[in-house]
């Protein structure tokens, strides 16, 4: 965390780190709880939620990519649906307090589905920037 801050980069809270890109997931989230910082794990949309039961106690956040990580404006993966059910079911069996977020193609259409299925936070990026107007499109989000 103190390397963080003297990288400019203030008073970070929270860590996530991809599941693909991590080999020893269990002790990088230790390491970023032991920073005092909240620990968040991102699958991408061909990883299984599966993947996660190891480890679903120890993190405070997943994070459901429902696009392919890269660039903006794609179209949402309808499977990331059965995606968050999943994790919602996991989550509840386990009895961890994991937050779920989902990132791509969210807008009002796919977000109420997504808060339906079981999504905590939805981040959006075309719905809001290219709205007539932005603040409207985010209070409509935030109500969903």
């Amino acid at each position: 965390r103190d390397r963080l801050r003297s990288r400019g980069l203030g008073d970070v809270y929270k860590r996530q780190v991809h599941y693909e890109a991590c080999v020893h997931l269990h002790r990088v989230v230790q390491q970023i709880k032991d920073a005092g910082m909240k620990a968040a794990v991102t699958l991408n949309p061909s990883t299984p939620v599966a993947m996660l039961a190891d480890i679903i106690r120890d993190v405070d956040m997943v994070l459901l990519m429902s696009v392919n990580p890269g660039f903006g404006g794609q179209k949402f993966i309808v499977h990331t649906l059965d995606k968050v059910r999943e994790l919602r079911e996991l989550i509840t069996n386990t009895g961890s307090q994991a937050l779920i977020e989902v990132d791509g193609g969210v807008n009002l259409e796919t977000g109420r589905q997504l808060v339906e299925a079981g999504a905590d936070v939805l981040v959006a990026g075309n719905a809001v920037f290219k709205a007539p107007d932005m603040s409207d499109m985010i209070h409509r989000l935030k109500s969903l």
